[in-house]
This record gives C-alpha cells, structure tokens and sequence, in this order.
C-alpha cells in the first residue's frame, strides 16, 4: 500500500519537462529518470497497468521520490545523466568507466605533428582516428603508417637540431627525420596530409608502397623484412574488408542494436570510422524505465562522454520521441552537430540489422553471469544490510592503516557504491599526530579528519556511508566508533578481524560469524582488501619518496640513480650493505659512483 503522502505527491505533480527521483524507505536513491511531462511519466509507475518485472520490481521499493523542473527536454537529458553518474542509483543504467579503446593522435598544431597513440580523447585541437578494437591493432596502424609514409612518432615535443644524428628509423626508411632538418615542413606537411587522408579511408596508396617494398625486399633476399611487410599488407586487407561502402557523405557512424527478455536488456554498437567497420562493443544493461525508448536514451547518456567521440551521425533501430532534444544535447557535449536518425532501408539498416543481432546473441550469453554479478554486489549489498539490521549497505567506507615499525604511517579509504568499487571516491591520508607504530590512535585521527571534513561541507567528504567497515576487531571498531560519534555523527560501523573472518558489531561482545561462501561476508573481504592494497601503495609510494630523498644526499647520485638503486634492490638495507663491486654491477650505476654510495654508508 502506497502511503497517503506519496498519493498525494503524484496527483500534484507538475506538467513540466524534467527529471524524477525515486527513493526507497531508507532514503536511498535507487532510480532517476527523466520527462518531457513529469505528470504523465511518473503517473505511469504507479497506474494499476502491467509492467516489466524489473520495472515492478522498482515500483515495488518506492516509499517516496522528488522532482526537478528543468527549462527543456534537453536539460533534462543532461541533468538525468549527470544525477545518475553522481548518485549510481540501483535500477539505472551504470556503465563502466573501463579502458577506452585505442585512438590515433595526430596533433597538426605542431610544427612537425608526430603519430601518437591515446586512450583519452581531448578537446585539445588535435585529430583522433579509431578506435581500434577487434582483431585491429592500433600499433600495426602505426607501423603501417611508418612504413608507408615516414611520419615521425618520437615525442611530440621534438625540436629541430641539424647537428644532431638521426635516429635508427631514418636508415631504415622509417622516418623522414624531421629532427635533423633532413626535410622541410612544407613537404612533411604533405606527408601528414596523406596520413590523415588515409586514417580518414581516403587515401589508399599505402599497400601499394608498402608491396613495392617487400617485393624489393624479396630480391634482395631480406627474408625477414618483407615477411614484415607482407604482415603489414595483412592488416591493410582486414582494414579494406570492413570497408562500408554507400555511407555518401557521412563516414563515421554508431549504430545501435538493443534487445531486451524483460528482466534486463542488451545494447551492442556497430561503430563505423572513415567508412570502415571498426567493430561491435556490447553491454548488458538494466533500467527501470519505461520501454526501449526510456532505455536507449539513459544508455546514450551514459555512453558518450566529454572525452569520447561523438560521431555526426547516431542511429537508432526505432523511432524515440526525445531524438531531438538528444542530438541537441549529445552536440553540445561534442561541440559539433549530431544527428540521430532511424534508417529504414539500405546498408545503414543492413547495419543496424548487424548490431541488433550481436545483442541478442550477447544476451543470451550473459544473462547468467549478470545474475551471478548481481548477486555478488547489489543482491550481498541487501543480504548484508539485513543480517546487519540496517537500512541500507548501498555505499560503504572501509578504512585501513599501514605503517612500518611506526614509519611513514598512512591510512586508506576504499568506497564501495552498491556493491562494487567507486575508486573516485577513495581517498588517503598521512597520519599526522601519532607517534610509533598505534594504530588504535591512527584510526581515530584518520575518522576524525573525515567527519570533520564533512561537517565543514567539503563537496569531496559531504556523502556519507550507510556502513562504515574497520579493518580489525573489537578495539579498532571501539576508537572509531569514538571517533566518529564525537564528531556528532552516528553510523552504522562493523570491524572484520582477520584471522577468523569475524563481523564485530558497535555494542555487542559476541562476533557474527558467517560460512564462507555467503556473499556479504565475500562483500566484507573485497571492500577490507580493497582497502588494504590501497593502504599498502600509498605507503610504498610515501616510503619510496623518502628514500629517493635519503639517496640524493649522496655524492655524484641524483634521482636517476637512486630510482635505479631502488630498484635493483627491494630492500633499503641491501643498498646501505652493497660493497662497491655490487654496486657497480647494477646497470646505470658506474664506477665513481658505486665507490661514493660504498664510501656514504659507511660513514653513516
């Protein structure tokens, strides 16, 4: 039964474009969406019609929601993607923020512009081409590119000096060399011309230059050359095969196929670069909107970001009735004009066709392995709220201490947001106030200093935890909750002691002890080791930092060679032990040297 304060928030909701919250009995966000008409949208959760079970399912943890009355549809869009990536809310769409694929950097501001290969696009002025995905290797592009035309790629910041000596790349026809004044910059200007014209599959004479080579190669019997250009023409055949042709003026497209069996759904895009197929990336999604239209405009939302490529271009299988106010959006996010479109004929709909059945197939694929994933993060996420007696676990802290013998003592917070790592949110912190090794005392400094950055209103500490988790038992658990209830704050913690996987609950003397294969104690032990590893590296790095510090002191050792030092042996003491001739043995570290850092450490 809806309550009467709910009922009576539907009927007056407004006729406003904008978006919607829907919060759970704990005040937890676990939707966001949004609507040309709030009115009409949010009525449609709760008319007595039938839904899909996921949407039901949604509908069903409902006790409350808000509302934000925007300008336009566009802002809408904008500020339902911008919520979403904020909160994570359970029942939307959540990409990963996972490795993007590889793109071509040519930056033509530079006066020799050198080939580059980035995972980040910026709105830098610079050209990108790709990505490369599927069976393409960007760094074969790239030799193909050398190989075919000379373009540089040593560092982008290169300078002319005629007296200096090429580099092996020019002798073996590699390069142009630039660097050395061996070519002017009108006449490399051409060949980066050509480069971008062939990246943009609109220059096709690299197979031909790059045959004439091998076959020179061949008769020259430099077997092992002309297998590397074979190798290369390979690659240029794959790249030719995935050639779309009759695209007319448009050469760069995504296009979207989606299928959905009612509990979740699947997105594949057939990305399309300089009128060749690049590849097809899936995604398991789901949300609780209301149909396909709801489900591909959040999953555009999410996909496209300021550091990826929007292409002119975005096809769609069906119609939606927010295609424009999203093209407007997506264009000013790209800065250019994006079309979205819904061919029905031709090889844009051959495409299209492509895509779709890429994400039926993954979704029959990978239906399972998201329900096994979701158990493990939102559905331990309830488990353990539950065994806990709590709310809520949907965001959770675990802080953790490192130190050696009382050195460089560090602690780390790892933060978990329905389950799985939101590693934005981590945050480090050098302990301060404590002398030696305490670790009792740290923790408290360590949750001391979060909550008072809370409670100034730092934007970066101002979320709060629905749990807390100390890596310790009972007297760890004890500081902190000190520690924290001091500062006037009052949440939820537990302490997992180490050697026997025990929960330790805030007024209790008796540990919950779960089987090991139970998912919310599984949850515990990510987000403590979690922790841990990130603990561990901070202190490294401090440790490290330190010791470089402590080498330079010694005569004729700068930081190159303290860095060498350091890696050569793990352990600081081995160095301070090393004699001259172990020392001299280390690549980079030559004779004077290894006598003064001998010479040092016997002094000390």
């Amino acid at each position: 039964m809806r309550s009467e304060l709910l009922n009576e928030k539907i009927k007056s909701l407004p006729e406003n474009s904008g978006v919607y919250i829907m919060k759970n009995a704990a005040g937890e966000i676990i939707y966001i969406g949004k609507a040309v008409v709030l009115r009409n949208r949010v009525r449609q959760y709760f008319n007595n019609s039938p839904k899909l079970p996921k949407v039901q399912a949604m509908v069903d943890n409902v006790a409350d929601f808000d509302y934000i009355i925007t300008l336009s549809e566009k802002d809408a869009l904008t500020l339902e993607a911008n919520l979403v990536k904020k909160h994570k809310p359970k029942y939307n769409i959540l990409l990963k923020d996972d490795k993007h694929s590889p793109y071509i950097k040519i930056d033509m501001s530079a006066e020799f512009p050198a080939v580059e290969i980035t995972r980040k696009l910026k709105k830098d002025g610079a050209k990108y081409f790709g990505p490369y995905f599927n069976g393409i290797n960007v760094r074969d592009v790239v030799s193909i590119i050398k190989t075919a035309y000379g373009m540089r790629t040593c560092s982008p910041r290169m300078k002319v000096n005629k007296n200096s000596r090429e580099c092996l790349d020019y002798f073996i026809e590699l390069c142009c060399a630039p660097c050395t004044g061996r070519i002017s910059k009108e006449d490399y200007a051409e060949i980066v011309n050509k480069v971008t014209d062939f990246l943009s599959g609109k220059d096709d004479t690299a197979e031909k230059l790059i045959e004439q080579r091998m076959n020179r190669a061949a008769q020259n019997e430099d077997f092992e050359r002309a297998i590397t250009y074979r190798n290369q023409l390979g690659v240029l055949k794959k790249l030719n095969e995935r050639t779309v042709a009759n695209l007319g003026n448009i050469s760069d497209l995504d296009l979207f196929g989606y299928t959905s069996d009612g509990a979740g759904a699947a997105v594949s895009v057939c990305i399309v670069r300089g009128g060749k197929m690049m590849g097809v990336k899936n995604f398991y999604v789901t949300d609780a909107g209301l149909g396909y239209a709801d489900t591909l405009s959040a999953f555009l939302g999410q996909y496209y970001r300021k550091d990826t490529f929007i292409p002119p271009e975005i096809c769609l299988p069906d119609v939606i009735e927010s295609a424009a106010a999203l093209g407007e959006s997506l264009g000013l996010l790209s800065g250019k004009k994006t079309e979205i479109t819904f061919p029905k004929i031709g090889v844009k709909k051959s495409l299209l066709k492509c895509a779709e059945q890429n994400a039926t197939d993954f979704l029959s694929k990978s239906s399972a392995d998201y329900k096994r994933k979701s158990d493990m993060t939102s559905g331990a996420c309830e488990r353990l709220a539950e065994i806990l007696g709590i709310k809520s676990a949907h965001r959770m802290e675990c802080y953790d201490i490192s130190n050696i013998s009382g050195v460089d003592k560090v602690s780390s917070q790892a933060v978990f947001i329905n389950g799985a790592p939101s590693k934005e949110d981590y945050r480090k912190y050098r302990i301060k106030t404590v002398e030696g090794a305490n670790d009792f005392a740290s923790m408290e400094e360590t949750l001391s200093r979060r909550f008072a950055r809370a409670k100034s209103g730092d934007g970066k500490f101002t979320d709060l935890p629905d749990l807390i988790v100390i890596d310790g038992g009972k007297g760890q658990l004890s500081f902190a909750h000190e520690a924290m209830t001091r500062l006037g704050y009052d949440i939820p913690m537990v302490g997992l002691a180490k050697r026997e996987e025990e929960i330790f609950t805030v007024g209790s003397s008796e540990p919950i002890v779960l089987s090991k294969s139970d998912n919310a104690l599984k949850l515990l032990q990510r987000i403590r080791d979690e922790a841990h590893r990130f603990a561990i590296t901070y202190h490294r790095t401090l440790r490290k930092t330190r010791y470089v510090s402590m080498l330079e002191k010694i005569p004729l050792v700068g930081p190159t060679k303290a860095k060498i030092l350091l890696a050569a042996f793990p352990d600081f003491n081995d160095i301070t032990e090393a004699d001259e001739t172990a020392l001299a043995a280390i690549d980079g570290i030559d004779k004077a040297a290894a006598r003064s850092i001998a010479e040092y450490f016997k002094k000390v």
